[in-house]
């Protein structure tokens, strides 16, 4: 329940940079400490090397394509099409993870965010 409560709130942190990032699976019942976002224009590789280069381990699709530079076999079962499933990216919490360290990955990652969405016009 705790780190269910973390990736809800993880969550909603990063919904409140864009309207259009999707939540893999948000309506129905999955793991508690994954969330699984595609993010539209903006490639999981580039966010994992970002999201490295501020401290954070984070990786690109579902952790069946883990490794792999081509897009998620999983995600285009599951109907997403090739470019949407090569936006996603994984971020799993741990059962030490706290909600100070959720809240600053969310941040970094939204300034990320933010300059991706500026470069783009």
């Amino acid at each position: 329940e705790r780190v269910e409560k973390l990736r809800n709130i993880l969550e909603k942190a990063l919904a409140s940079s864009g309207k259009e990032i999707i939540f893999v699976g948000k309506s129905v019942r999955r793991l508690p400490n994954t969330t699984l976002a595609i993010v539209p224009g903006w490639r999981g590789e580039t966010q994992v090397m970002q999201m490295d280069l501020k401290g954070f381990a984070v990786s690109a699709g579902s952790a069946c394509s883990s490794g792999k530079v081509t897009a998620s076999r999983v995600l285009r079962a599951m109907g997403y099409d090739e470019t949407a499933a090569s936006c996603a990216i994984r971020v799993s919490i741990g059962p030490d993870t706290t909600e100070d360290e959720v809240l600053r990955f969310a941040e970094s990652w939204s300034r990320q965010y933010r300059k991706m969405k500026a470069r783009a016009g």
